[in-house]
């Protein structure tokens, strides 16, 4: 089948043609920063005398199939639909704080799309889709810097293999999302979403609320629909608690899957990229892109579940309750565990065994390879050459210190045992065999085809002095185990959205993509932020 038939083909699946609401949404009271944004970044985009028109296309619901259909009937180009994100970005990325820069080429690379579809080679579904990238993803020409000012003096000079990928497929790469500085691995109590290059990004939903990290720009700037999907990373909770707690979906694919080369490290043993995005169609389009296995390599496939009924049919899913989350998280997943079997999904009670022994074994593990690896990184890029200079570095500047001091986990790291000692490979083969019979097991004991269990707390108020609040458990078995896993919003606690994970066995992506999109389709717990500027939940504090 050829390129454009396959698109025409995904096109045809997608629901809902032609049911577009018209205008770009915005936010009252918010004033027009685009000088604001250029002062701050000096990779705005360039302005033009005439602009590409505002597309008749509501950003923050539509789908990639649905702007395919758009681009391929000619009533939408990627050319307008990159000129209002970006328009987005300048007017209501102020009161957020998600993107820390733009690419200046964004608007060349949407004319190169244009120029495809109109000749009839569009590359695919993701061809002239605007995305973000977190910024410890490598990105030639633009800074890639984990958050910190060791890395802010160059760019990288070659593409990570999962953007390669992404600008092979015609995607529109749009800039960088902030993010908790060194994806969380510098302090023993972080703040996530801060880092000295962004400062904090803050929750859309509540203002005053953190975004979970540590792809909390990604997240964030997904569910202010600043994109249409974005890229994060993860080691454990990375894409899937910012995910739940913005009200997004976030995909942590199986290790191995996504290509990690060019990305800044904690520990190969663990580390992905992985799609966010407003719905699972566009995360699991995007999956097929990113992907390095060459399954859905043309990324046409939408999840079987949007395009039939009764997905959840059948379906067993195990329910992790977690009652440490709060009641509030507790009452709302027996609403989800509810909607989920008038559905026709059986649903019984699960508890993965060996949660306590994996909490105390993950760290030590990712000590020492955290060592191993910023340093292989480190000498590739200018700046610090390894971690003891990146101490160093930390020390003599007082600008990465100025939300919270330490970075503990930098120090422990660099006096952990090496990776070569037989006592640190008896931690990581025993926190393996642990995390994958903690799935592996309670998957087989109840015929489960997915374990749910709520993916984040409401969040809580951010405050640097204090430090995060997040004890969040959810994430660890599929994370430390190199297995799936997936947030949907599941519902709200008040202002505050809390997500469903879900997470199956090895190399079970689609199948728990398909799943999740009868989830979301079930629960139609998405809605818009209102950007307000505190709750009086009894939410999380």
């Amino acid at each position: 089948m050829g390129k454009q038939s396959a698109l025409v083909l995904m096109a045809a699946l997608a629901v809902g043609l032609g049911s577009l609401m018209t205008g770009v949404p915005g936010v009252p009271g918010v004033p027009d920063a685009r000088a604001q944004a250029a002062e701050r970044d000096a990779g705005s985009p360039p302005r033009t005398d005439d602009p590409p028109p505002a597309p008749h296309v509501d950003l923050d619901r539509v789908t990639i199939p649905e702007l395919q259909a758009r681009m391929a009937g000619g009533s939408l180009t990627s050319s307008e639909l990159t000129a209002a994100y970006l328009r987005r970005i300048a007017t209501v990325d102020p009161r957020i704080n998600a993107v820390l820069r733009t690419d200046p080429a964004a608007m060349r690379q949407a004319a190169a799309s244009d120029a495809r579809h109109r000749h009839g080679s569009a590359r695919g579904p993701l061809d002239g889709i605007p995305v973000l990238l977190k910024d410890n993803i490598g990105t030639r020409g633009l800074l890639t810097t984990a958050g910190s000012l060791a890395l802010a003096g160059s760019p990288p000079d070659t593409d990570a293999a999962l953007v390669k990928r992404l600008r092979d497929a015609g995607a529109v790469i749009l800039g960088k999302t902030n993010l908790s500085e060194w994806a969380n691995f510098r302090a023993a109590k972080p703040t996530s979403g801060w880092s000295a290059v962004g400062g904090q990004t803050r929750n859309p939903y509540v203002l005053d609320r953190n975004p979970c990290g540590s792809s909390s720009g990604s997240a964030a700037a997904l569910a202010a629909s600043l994109a249409q999907v974005a890229i994060g990373t993860e080691t454990d909770g990375s894409i899937v608690c910012p995910a739940g707690m913005n009200g997004v979906v976030g995909h942590k694919p199986s290790l191995g899957l996504v290509s990690g080369a060019g990305v800044v490290p904690i520990s190969a043993e663990q580390d992905t990229a992985g799609p966010m995005a407003r719905n699972v169609t566009d995360a699991a389009l995007t999956l097929a892109v990113l992907r390095e296995d060459g399954a859905s390599r043309a990324g046409t496939a939408v999840p079987d579940s949007l395009t039939r009924p009764g997905g959840l049919r059948g379906k067993r899913i195990g329910l992790w309750r977690l009652p440490s989350l709060g009641p509030d998280v507790d009452a709302l997943m027996s609403r989800t565990a509810g909607e989920l079997r008038d559905a026709g999904a059986m649903v019984v009670e699960v508890t993965p065994p060996y949660q306590e022994r994996l909490a105390q074994l993950e760290y030590p593990a990712l000590l020492s390879e955290f060592h191993r690896d910023i340093d292989a990184y480190l000498a590739t890029r200018r700046g610090p050459r390894d971690l003891a200079a990146l101490i160093a570095f930390n020390r003599a500047h007082a600008a990465e210190r100025t939300c919270f001091a330490g970075q503990e986990l930098f120090e422990q790291a660099l006096a952990a045992p090496p990776v070569t000692d037989p006592g640190y490979r008896a931690v990581r083969a025993e926190l393996k065999d642990l995390s994958r019979r903690s799935v592996d097991e309670t998957m087989a004991a109840h015929r489960l085809d997915a374990i749910a269990a709520p993916a984040n707390p409401p969040a809580w108020t951010t405050d640097c002095a204090r430090g995060d609040n997040d004890i969040i458990p959810s994430s660890t078995p599929a994370a430390v185990a190199g297995y799936p896993s997936l947030s949907v919003p599941a519902g709200f606690v008040g202002e505050l959205p809390v997500g469903l994970l879900l997470m199956a066995g090895d190399r079970q992506d689609s199948r728990l993509l398909s799943l999740g999109a009868a989830v979301e389709d079930r629960l139609k717990a998405w809605r818009a932020p209102r950007y307000l500027p505190t709750t009086g939940s009894a939410a999380s504090r």
